[in-house]
Formats: C-alpha cells, sequence, structure tokens
C-alpha cells in the first residue's frame, strides 16, 4: 500500500471516500473555494492528486520507506493544516517531511523539524505538550495553526514553482478562513515567507511594496481586506541544516514567537 485510504481510521483523517479529489491546478482553485470550513479544506487538501511528480513520489517514499520505519504503515498523502481553528497565530511551514508527515500524517511531526518548532510552540504557551511524534499523541495547540505552502512532500525538500503555485489555492483559502481571527503570521524559510505574500496579494491584503526581503526576525505589516492590521514575521526555517549549525538557535526561535505573541488579542 503506497498510502492510507481515507476514512479507514486513521487519526484525525477529516476525508472520507467521498471526498472530491482535485487533479489540477484549476481543480485546486475550484474545490478550495468552495471549502466552506477549514474541515473542508482539511479533507480535501488530504486528498488532492494535481501534482503528478509530488504524487508519485510521495507515494514511493511510502511504499519503500525508511529502513528505521519499515514496519509502519506510512499516511503517503498531502498533509493538511493543523491546530486551532480560531487561532490568532498562523504558522507557515514549507512542506511535509518525507519520513515526517508524510509517514505520521500530521504536519511537522515524526521530524527533527517537528521537534523543534513543536517544543518552541509548548515553551511560548501555544501547544499542550513539548513533542510530536504521531497523529494519535495528543498533542493540541491553543492559539495557533500550522499549514504548509506545499502539502506533498517533495523531492530534495525542492517543490517546483508550478508546484507550489498550484498548491497555493489550499493557502489562500485556509488564510481566508482563519482571517477573522489571525493577528500574527509566522513564516519558516524563504520559500513560506514568499508563498505568505503571494497568497495574501493574491487575497486583496494590503502588502508593503516592494515585498521585505526575507531575513530572520524580519518582521511587515499588513492589512486584511476589512482594514485589519495584520503583523507578519520571519524566521529561519526549522531544518536540519539550520538548526545543526547553529543558524538558527533555540533563543532565534523563541524570539520571533514571543514577537508574534505579543500582537495577540
Amino acid at each position: 500500500m503506497s498510502s492510507v485510504p481515507p476514512g479507514t481510521g486513521w487519526p484525525g483523517d477529516a476525508a472520507t471516500p467521498r471526498t472530491p479529489v482535485a487533479r489540477s491546478a484549476a481543480g485546486v482553485r475550484r474545490l478550495a473555494a468552495g471549502s466552506r470550513t477549514l474541515l473542508d479544506v482539511d479533507a480535501r487538501s488530504s486528498v488532492c492528486r494535481a501534482c503528478p511528480r509530488l504524487v508519485a513520489w510521495r507515494e514511493e517514499v511510502a511504499r519503500t520507506r525508511r529502513r528505521a520505519y519499515a514496519d509502519e504503515t506510512y499516511w503517503g498523502r498531502p498533509a493538511p493544516g493543523f491546530g486551532d481553528r480560531a487561532a490568532h497565530l498562523l504558522v507557515v511551514g514549507l512542506a511535509p517531511a518525507a519520513h515526517g508527515a508524510n509517514r505520521t500524517g500530521r504536519l511537522f511531526t515524526g521530524d527533527r523539524s517537528g521537534d523543534w518548532i513543536v517544543a518552541a510552540l509548548h515553551r511560548a504557551g501555544y501547544a499542550n505538550q513539548p513533542t510530536s511524534v504521531a497523529a494519535d499523541d495528543g498533542l493540541r495547540l491553543e492559539g495557533a495553526r500550522m499549514v504548509p505552502a506545499v502539502r506533498c512532500a517533495p523531492p530534495d525538500n525542492a517543490p517546483t514553482p508550478a508546484e507550489r503555485a498550484a498548491c497555493a489555492g489550499w493557502l489562500e483559502r485556509e488564510i481566508t478562513l482563519v482571517e477573522p481571527t489571525t493577528t500574527a503570521v509566522l513564516a519558516l524559510g524563504a520559500i513560506a515567507w514568499q508563498a505568505t505574500f503571494a497568497a495574501l496579494a493574491a487575497l486583496g491584503w494590503e502588502v508593503p511594496r516592494p515585498r521585505p526581503r526575507f531575513g530572520h526576525g524580519v518582521t511587515a505589516h499588513v492589512r486584511t481586506p476589512a482594514g485589519r492590521e495584520v503583523a507578519v514575521v520571519a524566521s529561519y526555517h526549522v531544518s536540519q541544516q539550520n538548526t545543526f549549525t547553529g543558524r538558527l538557535t533555540e533563543a532565534m526561535l523563541d524570539d520571533v514567537i514571543a514577537r508574534c505573541r505579543a500582537y495577540a488579542p
């Protein structure tokens, strides 16, 4: 089996065998626009098949598996957002890890990146526990929600521009649905930073021109179509490349999350 069929009891699976499937960028736009709730977005995005390269990769990884997880069943599907549906903080990441969320079925779960961001959210009071190892481990987020810019695990952690564009419909709809409560966005990495501003501009938010360049700790202020101000804060991504080398430290991550917390209502 290369992926978990929807509606078969995987913890947190919002989809059913009747959930409509997007098979193109246009299909993503149509199904995302028709999603009335975050649960709809979660379900529909979790069965998306719009990008053939990503579908083939995520399912191949789920079929062959890493030796350490050889006896496990892999999720093998797109990873939807996770967390508080009335969050003030929206954390935007890059994409699921091949042996992280592509295995566990929950964003930032089961890999070193998840270890870092969940522990930091716990230190800041957003998460009820400091670890994220499996979809049924009891993790809850209060006041924060995590979403990926691209919902399938990409080869070499590098989605193509076309794949990023195809997935943007899910991110835009998610932002629209959380807009009433959002006061801060934390973008993890340059791709998430770019995807966030692209989505906000497409949705008619007032964004700085020229768009601010990515850099750890950079903060920009945007306005919703209703005129409400939201802070967008940049952080280096919680990848092992950054955390193992010391480019990103716990103190640096705590600092940007504290900046986001300062905008809580």
